[in-house]
């Protein structure tokens, strides 16, 4: 076996890829990935190949794991989210796509005649998703915030009452970070008087935090959902990104089945599973506990806050959705957009606050935006 270290131009294109990551994770205010993380305590776990294959709550021939921390974290957010005591379940996922996956997965197996709404805002990667499971699909309106018409979705329903409804809510959008109501969306479907129903929650970025928010924004178990998907590498943070999807086990169970070899249960998307995320977020949350969430998410807010006063007090239209990190405004030239990686979307682009975000990167790209205000009224 080769144990000796790379050829000096190896060595050489790493040290480069470590100088470019180091300053382009430095502007990145476009997309929301917290990088304010510090793992190296658990680098000596690099060294184990960790696999979670099967149910995290069932063990398995294979011991070479992290269930026990896995659990922990199922746990927390279980809890954060209010899901009923004795009727929950979940795994950690490679993303909030996958966490998504698993709650279409679930709701075809319980309605398979069933017919999907979702907003116009909702993130490209469910279309996927539903193409992949066939299921039947409805687009509805979404206001100027983002959020879903509420009025649009009714009559839409109406038109279509004889079918089972899945609804994919939409817990902070992708361009504008607007949250759809699950309280309201639960309430059309009591005054519609439709039966046979499952509310999935799509929380990728806002869902990890907005328990935290005052009021709370209604988007979790107790307000109607019957799953809800985040994200670990966003709001957390981790170098490898990762979700946690947490379900009803009543409804789990229609899909569990035994798998011999492994000794586990075959109750996830995958067979095996990273068991590095799990560590992670595990660390993360026995670091901060709920109250450094809170303070994360007050900082975030305030942060947003600070953005969009700044940057309309040089002319800019900024608006952001009520208690969101997400501050949209006008796209700015292409110097300053690609500079700070701005996603953009007609014409529109986005400063996502993420934790990590500090008032003096704010001030600093505000600053070049004056700039490129002055050449353009100088033409």
């Amino acid at each position: 076996m080769r144990t000796s270290q790379l050829p000096d131009a190896e060595m050489l294109q790493l040290a480069e890829l470590k100088n470019k990551l180091t300053a382009d994770a430095e502007l990145m205010l476009g997309y929301p990935v917290s990088k304010d993380f510090n793992y190296d305590e658990l680098a000596e776990f690099l060294k184990f190949p960790i696999n979670n294959l099967g149910d995290p709550f069932i063990e398995s021939t294979y011991q070479v794991g992290t269930r026990g921390m896995e659990v922990e974290v199922l746990e927390f957010f279980a809890a954060l989210f209010r899901a009923p005591v004795n009727n929950w379940w979940g795994y950690v996922t490679n993303g909030g796509s996958e966490g998504n996956l698993y709650g279409l997965y679930l709701a075809r197996e319980i309605h398979p005649k069933g017919m999907v709404y979702f907003s116009q805002a909702t993130h490209y990667s469910v279309q996927k998703n539903l193409h992949l499971l066939n299921m039947q699909n409805i687009v509805i309106r979404t206001q100027r915030s983002g959020e879903i018409d509420y009025d649009d979705l009714r009559d839409t329903i109406r038109m279509n009452r004889h079918m089972p409804v899945i609804i994919f809510a939409n817990i902070g959008t992708t361009m504008t970070e607007a949250r759809d109501d699950v309280r309201k969306i639960k309430a059309i479907l009591q005054d519609l008087a439709i039966q046979h129903y499952y509310i999935h929650a799509d929380g990728a970025l806002s869902g990890s935090y907005s328990a935290f928010i005052e009021p709370r924004p209604a988007f979790d178990f107790a307000d109607g959902a019957d799953s809800i998907a985040i994200s670990g590498h966003k709001f957390i943070g981790s170098p490898i990104p990762c979700g946690v999807v947490i379900v009803k086990k009543n409804n789990r169970d229609r899909i569990a089945r035994s798998v011999s070899y492994t000794g586990s249960m075959d109750t996830t998307i995958t067979g095996s599973r990273n068991g590095h995320s799990p560590l992670f977020l595990w660390y993360t949350l026995k670091k901060l506990g709920e109250d450094g969430f809170r303070a994360r998410a007050l900082h975030s807010l305030a942060v947003a806050a600070y953005a969009e006063k700044k940057l309309r007090e040089i002319g800019i239209e900024a608006w952001r959705n009520p208690n969101s990190i997400t501050v949209n405004m006008p796209a700015p030239g292409d110097r300053v957009r690609l500079k700070w990686q701005l996603a953009m979307e007609d014409g529109w682009c986005h400063i996502i606050c993420m934790p990590n975000v500090t008032y003096a990167q704010i001030d600093q790209l505000v600053g070049e935006l004056r700039e490129d205000l002055k050449n353009i009224n100088a033409a």
